[in-house]
């Protein structure tokens, strides 16, 4: 039974989340709990909410609601940066450290590639697709912690990150979702279930295009051979061996590399998945497979 314990322990800490300032205990005594007001003849009858309105209802307006008024972030003409603001691309924060501690506590294997979907079936990174946000953006928090060598796909990067992750081995690739692909990408189980056929992933807009075909930024469009020129030049700031992915140990893991317009691994567009029966539907009219393929 004592040599149990041990495994108990490590299996309890590695399932129990990390210790955080918003999830340690404070002190017994520190503050005192205001007793809740509840409605009776002593204490009133609106359970310290107040009289009727939005206070009370719970139907308080968004932040920089003005009544109906033109807010103020519109309202001055000094501040271009919020024009179109309700258009605009949100690509959440992700950072290297939440990456490292995934992988150091089982929940993303380094030995298959990472994507948007890895990371979102850990339930630690969220998205919602419907407050606009395409996918991940890797941020450098952690960068002198990161140790691991992973084959990783995001959808926005800067210089130094790509740098911290090719420096260990590993490669990146920065690659364009569409809202529905998102959707899809993000929770795979709830998109099965709808019983429709994998969409294709179309090409980043106008905007986003340079971007995605620029190899300093790893992107998924970009020429093969300006990419090798990309990481040496890289290699050559940072002061690092450029990893050599054919000739490496793990090279099967750099191999596995998705199709322009493919969002899932080992899936391509048109598929059905029935989660019912547990098959693949494909298809097998030449419009279809010539449309999904395009």
């Amino acid at each position: 039974m004592a040599n149990k314990l041990p495994e108990k322990a490590f299996n309890l800490i590695r399932q129990m989340p990390r210790v955080k300032i918003d999830s340690v205990k404070p002190l017994p005594g520190s503050y005192t709990i205001k007793k809740k007001q509840r409605r009776s003849r002593e204490r009133g009858g609106t359970s310290g909410r107040g009289n009727k309105g939005q206070g009370q209802r719970m139907t308080l307006p968004r932040l920089g609601f003005e009544g109906g008024n033109t807010p103020f972030y519109l309202r001055i003409p000094k501040e271009p940066y919020y024009k179109g603001h309700h258009v605009k691309r949100e690509y959440p924060p992700f950072s290297l450290l939440q990456l490292q501690r995934l992988i150091d506590t089982g929940r993303i294997d380094a030995n298959q590639p990472i994507d948007l979907t890895t990371i979102c079936n850990t339930h630690v990174y969220k998205l919602n697709p419907n407050d606009r946000e395409f996918g991940i953006n890797l941020t450098d928090e952690g960068i002198d912690q990161f140790k691991a060598k992973v084959n990783i796909e995001v959808q926005w990067a800067e210089e130094s990150i790509i740098a911290a992750i090719e420096r260990n081995g590993g490669m990146i690739t920065t690659r364009f979702y569409s809202l529905e692909c998102v959707e899809a990408v993000s929770n795979p189980v709830a998109f099965f279930a709808k019983g429709i056929p994998i969409p294709r992933c179309p090409l980043p807009p106008v905007d986003a295009f340079e971007y995605y075909t620029n190899p300093d930024f790893r992107g998924y469009l970009a020429d093969p051979e300006k990419l090798q020129e990309s990481r040496f030049k890289l290699a050559q700031k940072y002061g690092y061996e450029v990893p050599n992915y054919d000739n490496d140990a793990d090279k099967d893991l750099f191999k596995m590399q998705k199709d322009p317009r493919q969002i899932y691994f080992g899936l391509s567009p048109g598929w059905i998945v029935c989660m019912k029966d547990k098959c693949i539907i494909k298809p097998k009219e030449k419009e279809y497979e010539e449309y999904y393929q395009s």
